[in-house]
């Protein structure tokens, strides 16, 4: 067994640079660590954090191709943050414009959870603790 301490980061690569970081800073409200334009690559990284832990790399490339993001598409599901009050955070959403599924409960653990899209289509949930 690897001897792993804990997840560093999540790679995500967009296809509107201005609007995902807008996404992930100003709905999300991750903040921003640093901002790298890479010209040999003409791709932008952005490090962003979650109360104080580094935890989304977010990049641009030129001409990427769509992924399928249907629910059961195979690779990485969906990525989910943890919330106090979830229809608090619903309605936050809906006022960024954002389009938020209906509310479902988990049958193992009882909690409520909801899904929603970045800009790019990639599956996010709002888990309630």
């Amino acid at each position: 067994m690897l001897a792993l301490n804990k997840l560093h980061h999540i790679a995500i690569i967009c296809s509107d640079y201005e609007r995902s970081k807008k996404f992930y800073t100003e709905v999300l409200g991750l903040e921003i660590i640093s901002e790298v334009y890479r010209e040999q690559r003409d791709s932008w990284k952005l490090d962003l954090s979650f109360q104080g832990n580094y935890l989304i790399e977010l990049f641009s490339f030129p001409n990427t191709p769509q992924r399928p993001s249907y629910p059961e598409a195979r690779g990485l599901r969906h990525l989910c943050f943890e919330v106090d009050d979830l229809e608090e955070n619903i309605s936050m959403l809906k006022e960024y414009g954002v389009e938020v599924g209906e509310i479902m409960i988990d049958p193992h653990t009882e909690k409520r959870f909801v899904f929603f899209e970045d800009p790019d289509h990639l599956p996010l949930e709002l888990y309630e603790k």
